[in-house]
């Protein structure tokens, strides 16, 4: 099988994660942070192992900052639902995943919370004079994602950065289709919330992900529980990490994350993100040259997440999806759980797109294959 959906989750893992899963599973086992016994400060060892290592892709320097959850989707709903009072508002671009539009959406009908849309284009980039007026509305947060799972486009996450800081908005970065594949310092950013998830780019298991939230930026946990800290109380301790932390911890997992990051800070981000960014300009160049497709998004040659979607003039997607299975070459096709994004680009009506994602792992030869496969299929 030649695997080329990896915007869904990445397959194969990095080298060592199925490995330090198993050795958690079998070798470690206990809960960290709940008892003193050896067993369970190995487990203690392997979490802030796996926050430092993250925090270290992330530029952040205090590990505390950084909480882990399950995924991405609840990483923002933390930032989202946790930070956005009665009454308030957000800006968002037109791109958004559904991780964001649907807890805003929730605010929207619960809590009489104002959406403020703006225009966002294939490319990635906003009509400057809405972003703008929106701004100057001075919404509560605006969430923006660092790279479109649609079209693989790039907004200029800086200069938006900068904007919203210039008018006192906090930023949330989805990063969700971007970390691993880009280098990403939220503190160099000027991104004072920064949502992740560990199964995608960064090449670990799923039920992996988390939240970085900068110093005064404390959003309310979404669960309380049992934290192994501060047991005396039974109120929700306020201190970061353990606020956001409520229950055991996906051990094995984050062991598995930990393996990843390390491979990945091994290999190097900018190594990495160059021999994707090749892979995906040579699928990109191959299917522009295919009878009757047509490619939303950057052109040849420019900046993009590992991410290229495609329509054909005259043909179902889903039938050729189907057909590309049958030839063991696995894609994704239709909304992929960003209706907006198909909207901003004219796709939604249509059903969507047929969506290639390659990792880092694919070759030359696959991507060949794969074109040549489809190309079979269309004449």
């Amino acid at each position: 099988m030649i695997y080329l959906d990896n915007a869904a989750t990445s397959f194969p893992k990095a080298p060592g994660v199925a490995e330090a899963v198993l050795h958690c599973l079998t070798e470690v086992g206990a809960n960290p942070g709940r008892a003193s016994h050896r067993l369970a400060r190995e487990g203690g060892r392997i979490l802030f192992q796996a926050r430092e290592a993250c925090c270290g892709l992330f530029g952040v320097r205090d590990s505390s900052r950084l909480a882990f959850t399950k995924n991405a989707t609840e990483a923002l709903n933390l930032a989202i639902l946790g930070r956005v009072p009665a009454g308030g508002s957000v800006l968002v671009s037109s791109l958004e995943h559904n991780a964001v539009m649907r807890p805003l959406r929730h605010l929207e009908a619960a809590r009489r919370v104002r959406l403020l849309v703006v225009p966002f284009d294939a490319c990635g980039q906003p009509e400057p004079e809405a972003l703008r007026a929106a701004l100057g509305q001075r919404p509560d947060l605006m969430v923006l994602t660092a790279a479109s799972n649609v079209t693989g486009a790039l907004p200029e996450v800086g200069e938006i950065a900068a904007l919203c800081r210039a008018a006192g908005v906090p930023l949330c970065l989805d990063a969700a289709q971007a970390a691993g594949h880009l280098p990403l310092s939220a503190p160099d950013l000027g991104v004072p919330l920064l949502c992740f998830s560990g199964h995608k780019g960064l090449l670990g298991p799923p039920g992996t992900g988390g939240l970085y939230a900068a110093e005064g930026f404390e959003p309310g946990p979404l669960i309380r529980g049992g934290t192994g800290s501060a047991s005396d109380s039974e109120t929700q301790p306020e201190f970061m990490p353990d606020r956001l932390e409520a229950g055991t911890a996906n051990l094995p997992g984050l062991a598995g994350l930990l393996a990843a990051v390390q491979w990945l800070t091994a290999a190097g981000i900018e190594p990495v993100r160059k021999r994707e960014a090749a892979l995906t300009d040579r699928l990109l160049r191959g299917l522009l040259a295919l009878p009757g497709v047509a490619v939303p998004g950057p052109g040849p040659g420019v900046p993009r997440a590992p991410v290229v979607s495609i329509t054909v003039r005259g043909r179902d997607l889903g039938e050729l999806a189907l057909e590309l299975d049958r030839r063991d070459i696995a894609i994704r096709v239709g909304l992929h759980c960003a209706p907006g994004a198909h909207r901003s680009i004219g796709t939604l009506a249509g059903g969507g797109t047929l969506r290639f994602s390659p990792g880092c792992f694919n070759t030359d030869a696959e991507i060949d294959e794969v074109l040549a496969t489809l190309e079979a299929i269309l004449t």
